[in-house]
């Protein structure tokens, strides 16, 4: 069975503005410019020049068993296609220490998962998941395909089963901080989010000690909307200890898309422990 790629909203959180000055930008952050070669002081991705070429490349998922079962392995398997040339895609660019990154949602948005697929060299690359429950699951493709630009891209999956859920979550806002696995955050927004404006997320981190980059940045974030259609990915656009070096503080910028609540997750890693936290932050519709 093949998942047709869903006309999704998939984002990172930097857009391109074409009226910023440099002939050389950053492929990860676009609004990142300089006027000579180099390396992107956010990423620390080699600068490309010209302008920017956004090309999506098609993505064929194929689901093994066809039909999955809950809590059973299901193998992912992303086909992906070069638009200008209609041959399998084979060479990639290093993003955040991997080739492929996956982000896994439930339609009730208690499950979620980063991860990160595998592959040979002249394969396509797979993943083994265990989808723990019936309903639908969106699958967010983050990739930079060598000669042409990064890619997010949205799968879905659906599990058979008696319990199979008809509509989404109903969110309700829940700002309150977080205790992980080894630390706590917690979690200012400043403007209040309004649909279509720029926004700061700031994750404030306890402690400091221990605290480590995870996957060649302080943070990474999901936001998705609570009917799944809008999912953005980002990473910190600011990192700074604060309050006496006892907090580190991590500022993302986000616009989110739509009015309603979105559930966002923020991954760091402290002593070797990857830990992950959830807040449901609700977007105001724009006054226009």
């Amino acid at each position: 069975m093949r998942a047709a790629v869903e006309a999704l909203t998939a984002t990172h959180t930097h857009q391109f503005d074409g009226n910023i000055d440099g002939s050389f930008y950053c492929p990860m952050d676009p609004d990142v410019r300089a006027l000579r070669a180099g390396t992107c002081a956010r990423c620390g991705m080699t600068l490309v020049e010209g302008v920017p070429d956004i090309v999506e490349y098609p993505l064929d998922l194929k689901i093994e068993p066809p039909l999955p079962r809950p809590t059973a392995v299901t193998r992912l398997t992303f086909g992906l296609t070069d638009p200008r040339t209609s041959q399998p895609v084979r060479r990639f660019e290093v993003v955040h220490e991997k080739l492929y990154h996956v982000f896994l949602v439930s339609q009730d948005l208690s499950f979620f998962l980063h991860t990160h697929p595998e592959r040979q060299r002249d394969e396509d690359f797979h993943l083994d998941v265990r989808l723990p429950k019936p309903g639908m699951y969106r699958v967010l493709s983050d990739f930079y395909p060598s000669g042409g630009t990064p890619q997010l891209i949205i799968n879905t999956v659906i599990v058979p089963g008696s319990e199979l859920p008809i509509d989404g979550v109903s969110l309700q806002a829940d700002m309150a901080p977080n205790q992980t696995q080894n630390g706590r955050v917690e979690l200012t927004v400043t403007p209040r989010a309004v649909a279509g404006e720029r926004t700061a997320l700031i994750f404030k981190l306890a402690p400091v000690e221990g605290l480590e980059t995870y996957l060649g940045a302080w943070g990474h974030m999901l936001a998705a909307s609570g009917d799944l259609i809008d999912m953005v990915h980002g990473h910190p656009v600011a990192a700074a200890d604060t309050n006496g070096n006892s907090e580190k503080q991590l500022q993302f910028s986000m616009a989110f898309p739509r009015a309603g609540v979105y559930r966002v997750w923020m991954q760091f890693q402290r002593s070797g422990v990857v830990n992950t936290v959830a807040f449901n932050i609700p977007v105001a519709a724009s006054p226009q």
